[in-house]
């Protein structure tokens, strides 16, 4: 394998605070993961204490980027990736799904957390025909982003900007709507933009155990009506069945009927 390229950030990176829980760290408890500290296993249980379905939504919400991966590359024809707000890596990671198809994916991560840094510098490799890289940059710097991600990918060949489970970190609506614009904006006719979020006005449980976590000292993540969401895509072209409870997108054929969860989403593709 290839060894994964990095594009450097800032000269100095903030050292890992563990005595605050980190919401993605947290998200790798719930899938299993061992990248986590007593401080985030505490933080996840409490809030699992409360609604112990946001496992069912964090396993949802993987499986379907998965599933979306899978129709971009196998269906839509995309090489090029942009996953901005990545996470900690875990299975089935974005580079692994398409180069599993098609091993000359480009895949461009995107991050601003020092562990999940150090991580992706150690176990994000790429096939030998394609190219897996990291950004250190912060989601609401989107012309930070495009800089670093064009050093790998051609922004003028069609390309899918993944945006799953970030941009409910960002506090106003209108400013995650303009990042969504801006970046959509600097990619050509062909690419596609997946998106999705934890939902408002679906289980009043989750709004509850949710507004407890924000007054944690975590860093906040607000969810998002569907209507909310849905507006990411304004200007793009739906892929059926739209925008949708993620279990519910496209499920594996002969799976049992899905549970509607409270985390929507959906894939678009740009005009």
């Amino acid at each position: 394998m290839s060894d994964p390229v990095t594009t450097p950030g800032p000269a100095e990176h903030p050292k890992i605070d563990t005595s605050v829980p980190h919401s993605a760290r947290i998200w790798n408890y719930w899938l299993g993961g061992k990248d986590n500290y007593p401080v985030d296993e505490a933080a996840g249980d409490a809030y699992t204490d409360v609604f112990p379905g946001i496992v069912t939504i964090a396993r949802g919400s993987r499986a379907f980027l998965r599933r979306a991966i899978t129709y971009l590359v196998a269906e839509a024809g995309i090489r090029q990736f942009l996953d901005v707000g990545t996470g900690l890596p875990t299975a089935q990671n974005t580079h692994e799904v398409a180069q599993g198809i098609a091993p000359e994916s480009r895949i461009v991560y995107v991050d601003n957390d020092p562990m999940v840094l150090s991580h992706a510098r150690a176990l994000l490799y790429s096939s030998h025909e394609g190219a897996t890289a990291y950004i250190d940059a912060d989601a609401t710097d989107p012309d930070r982003i495009l800089a670093g991600a064009a050093e790998t990918l051609d922004l003028g060949r069609p390309t899918a900007l993944i945006l799953s489970n970030i941009l409910g970190h960002v506090g106003d609506h209108d400013q995650a709507r303009s990042i969504v614009t801006r970046l959509m904006a600097a990619l050509p006719s062909g690419s596609h933009l997946l998106v999705d979020d934890g939902s408002r006005g679906v289980d009043p449980v989750f709004e509850q155990a949710q507004d407890a976590y924000n007054s944690s000292g975590a860093v906040p993540y607000h969810l998002r009506t569907v209507e909310e969401i849905t507006r990411y895509f304004d200007g793009l072209e739906l892929v059926e069945p739209g925008v949708v409870s993620v279990t519910q997108w496209r499920p594996e054929p002969g799976s049992p009927a899905p549970e509607i969860v409270a985390e929507h989403g959906g894939l678009a593709r740009k005009p």
